[in-house]
């Protein structure tokens, strides 16, 4: 295949009289090419020779590729070894593999046969390993010889692998083999765990065992940020399982699935052990948790060690893996407890030592509207006391008929005056092939100022791949006030009008923590007069509050040419004052208030309609830190010069 340079170097390292390696590194016309070639050096020929065929090669610009030499390996398991194993390997060989296995997952590498001509701190033949994915990640060991090394466990999903040959030995080389794990023993005493793949789907077939150990004298609490597995009544498909101690023979706290996050859990000792299985089929989008460690304090203690003893425990099911309400003792009633479905495990133990009185307990059937029909649900009912519930899964929201579910998608309508806006899964990365937006109203004669608190979104000069954008105005057909990627927060931005429109999007590769922006509502501002009425309100919670104290806002209000602009007054409540010196309202026939005034007004405000001289009119509205009032409320609009004025005031 006839290849053209896009970027060359040529390296040859002299150490002890050896050159040891010659790189050139080629792209293809259409694709780049993943991995490394052969050198294209030859033994000992004299470097000024080197440089002048490279040279001469550089004017054709044509080449032919090099044999392959190292790979990329995607698969879950899978082996690699040197070139020509075990036949031996030649000198000025380098190869690169890299492994990449699913987000969530570990790799454990082995070695399986190594011989390698053997120097001091292997500085001639050796194979590296790297933590990451790229050659200055953390090394993991560089070995030659004929010694096996231990096993390797990433920290990631991913692992660097480089071979270097520059001595005439011949050995048989090496290989290697590799597999994807998940879970592990976790022994800080914080962190994370999530699915392998989230906050993507899940993939089919997995488990994943995590042992959770902290601190002697603490224990462990988990807290669940997103959790959606496929849901079946006894969680028999997939499901995520959580004991109370180190194994599988440790009581179970529970079994989960469906699309409810759990409730916070916490262990009675230092050690918590969680598996998660999926089977052939559905997958979703998995969990996301975080564990911390606790302090257990004496009374927790003494309660813990009782429950151990003599204890009810409480099950949604017959089975002693059905959903868990609670273990039960001491001298504290429980709440009422409902059964998810007809059916309901109580089982009390006690030990051959301490001995009480007991528990009474009384218990009633209650209808379950859910057994016909799913309660006329279109996708989950939960039964209630006495009533019953009608769920959606997730990705969709409750019809206004309480019955039906139609898709929440990711678009999203603020209304408030002040709020905040997070990328999906905020604050872990979101998901791939995601697009959301934002559409942001505020009150009338008011602009939106939104400013960024956090921003964590791959990095393109350009922001081409992924990226939050920023409208002035309702949609994506207004102008762009900017988009944005990268770690470095902009400076607060500021529509023109009381609407302002976002939009993300992400690609279907890097997924980084996202963004969280808060958003205000800003007095003042130009407005357009149109023969259509338009609003303006003293303060964004006209309505439902007073105007703030310490307001300074100027709305100037613009028409069209050959017409001027009408206030028509609807409200007007202003702290009273003889000379309005207090809080007040002024208007200035022009763009600011060098124009001439038409008058400052408080109390009950002007009497009749205000009209422009000219095609403009400046509000300005002042409150002192004071009384506060109701304040105003007017409409404007474009009309014919007219030939009277207000006088001033």
């Amino acid at each position: 295949m006839a290849l053209t340079l896009s970027k060359s170097r040529l390296l040859s390292l002299w150490q002890h009289g050896i050159p040891l390696v010659s790189i050139v590194t080629f792209t293809a016309a259409e694709q780049a090419l993943d991995t490394l070639g052969e050198d294209c050096g030859g033994g000992g020929r004299d470097l000024s020779q080197m440089r002048a065929n490279f040279r001469s090669q550089t004017r054709d610009k044509k080449y032919v590729s090099p044999a392959a030499c190292g790979e990329t390996l995607q698969d879950s398991q899978g082996n690699f070894s040197s070139p020509d194993f075990p036949n031996g390997y030649s000198e000025h060989k380098h190869c690169i593999w890299r492994i990449s296995v699913t987000p969530g997952e570990k790799i454990i590498l082995n070695f399986t046969s190594l011989d390698l001509y053997r120097s001091r701190l292997c500085w001639y033949d050796y194979v590296e390993v790297r933590d990451g994915f790229w050659r200055k990640a953390p090394l993991r060991g560089r070995f030659c010889g004929n010694k096996l090394p231990d096993s390797i466990l990433s920290t990631d999903s991913r692992l660097w692998i480089e071979f270097r040959s520059s001595s005439n030995w011949v050995g048989k080389g090496f290989f290697a083999v590799y597999e994807a794990i998940c879970g592990g023993d976790m022994k800080k005493d914080n962190g994370h765990i999530q699915s392998p793949n989230y906050p993507d789907d899940y993939r089919p077939n997995k488990l994943c065992t995590w042992k959770i150990t902290v601190l002697e004298g603490y224990h462990v609490g988990l807290t669940f940020l997103s959790f959606e597995i496929e849901r079946h009544d006894n969680c028999a498909y997939d499901y995520l399982e959580i004991r109370d101690g180190s194994s599988e023979s440790d009581p179970v706290i529970g079994r989960y699935c469906g699309y409810d996050r759990p409730d916070d859990i916490k262990s009675t000792s230092n050690k918590l052990w969680m598996r998660f299985v999926s089977d052939g089929s559905i997958n979703k989008a998995g969990f996301a948790v975080n564990y911390f460690k606790g302090r257990v304090y004496r009374a927790c203690i003494i309660q813990c060690r009782v429950c151990k003893y003599d204890f009810v425990e409480v099950r949604s099911g017959l089975t002693s893996e059905a959903k868990l309400h609670g273990k039960f003792c001491g001298a504290e009633k429980p709440e009422v407890i409902t059964s998810q479905y007809n059916n309901m495990r109580i089982e009390f133990k006690s030990d051959n030592t301490v001995s009480k009185k007991g528990f009474r307990a009384h218990f009633f059937s209650d209808k379950d509207e859910c057994s016909k029909d799913n309660g006329g649900c279109q996708h989950e009912c939960l039964n209630t006391f006495g009533s019953y519930e009608c769920q959606c899964r997730s990705g969709f929201v409750l019809h206004d008929n309480k019955h039906d579910c139609k898709e929440a998608g990711c678009d999203h309508k603020m209304t408030s005056i002040t709020g905040t806006i997070t990328s999906p899964n905020w604050p872990d990365k979101y998901p791939s092939k995601k697009e959301c937006s934002w559409a942001i109203t505020t009150t009338p004669g008011h602009r939106i100022k939104l400013t960024f608190r956090e921003l964590d979104i791959e990095l393109h000069q350009e922001c081409t791949y992924d990226h939050v954008e920023v409208y002035n105005g309702k949609d994506a057909k207004a102008s762009v006030l900017g988009r944005f990627c990268g770690s470095k927060e902009p400076d607060p931005i500021i529509s023109t009008s009381n609407r302002m429109f976002l939009r993300f999007f992400s690609d279907n590769s890097i997924q980084k923590k996202g963004f969280e922006a808060a958003y205000t509502s800003e007095c003042g501002g130009q407005m357009r007069a149109e023969v259509k009425t338009k609003d303006l309100y003293s303060h964004a919670q006209f309505g439902d509050n007073n105007y703030p104290g310490g307001s300074d806002c100027e709305w100037v209000i613009v028409a069209e040419e050959g017409y001027g602009v009408e206030l028509i007054f609807q409200t007007f409540e202003i702290e009273e004052e003889a000379d309005c010196g207090y809080d007040y309202m002024e208007l200035f026939d022009g763009y600011d208030g060098t124009a001439p005034r038409l008058g400052r007004y408080c109390g009950s405000g002007p009497p009749e309609e205000v009209y422009s001289a000219g095609d403009s009119v400046m509000v300005r509205f002042h409150s002192d830190d004071t009384i506060n009032k109701k304040g105003f409320h007017l409409r404007y609009t474009s009309t014919k010069f007219q030939d009277t004025l207000h006088t001033r005031k």
